[in-house]
């Protein structure tokens, strides 16, 4: 099916374009979501009609996401889950997750404005991009921790998961002696 762009898709075209999708995305998303309309005579000069105000809307609707975009902008969000002493989380952190911390903080996102393709399973310090318009997209920090005070010693470079954080060991200390004596016998004849 063919359908005129109403705004730019990624990885499809940019508003006013004619493009040729399959019948069901257009069907499902496009046209029910008001992103296109069907590339027809009528569409085509009510498309026309109405460029003006699409492009002034869709203007409109960047210049606001590149201002929550300058304030979000290098931002660190803290998630404290229960994990093991391995630093592997009980549980997860999802999208809807990130979204509910920053609502916390003031900012109104939508979950299909998170791209996380697979939820976090471990503590650490994880960029998520977020795209806040078609032409705008940011990449903010989540700091996903066991307690506040871990997460505060993460975020000065610390690793939480090392040999030395869980078990008191300095990695560096280790030597292959410690584990594996030399002088030992293996095959269990004695000579």
């Amino acid at each position: 099916m063919e359908v005129i762009l109403l705004e730019r898709i990624a990885k499809l075209g940019q508003m006013g374009e004619t493009v040729k999708v399959r019948d069901g995305f257009a069907r499902n998303y496009l046209l029910p979501l008001g992103k296109a309309l069907r590339a027809n005579a009528a569409n085509k000069t009510r498309f026309e009609a109405e460029r003006a105000t699409l492009e002034a809307r869709n203007l409109e609707r960047k210049s606001e996401a590149q201002k929550v975009a300058e304030v979000l902008d290098g931002k660190s969000f803290i998630m404290v889950r229960a994990a093991g002493e391995t630093g592997q989380l009980y549980g997860s952190v999802a999208a809807r997750d990130i979204v509910d911390a920053l609502a916390a903080e003031g900012f109104n996102i939508g979950r299909n404005q998170v791209e996380l393709n697979h939820p976090i399973k471990t503590i650490g310090l994880h960029k998520v991009t977020m795209h806040l318009h078609a032409e705008v997209e940011i990449a903010v920090e989540i700091n996903v921790a066991r307690s506040a005070e871990e997460a505060e010693r993460q975020s000065k470079g610390e690793s939480l998961t090392s040999a030395d954080a869980i078990y008191g060991v300095d990695e560096d200390a280790l030597r292959p002696e410690d584990f594996f004596d030399p002088d030992a016998d293996r095959d269990g004849d004695e000579e």
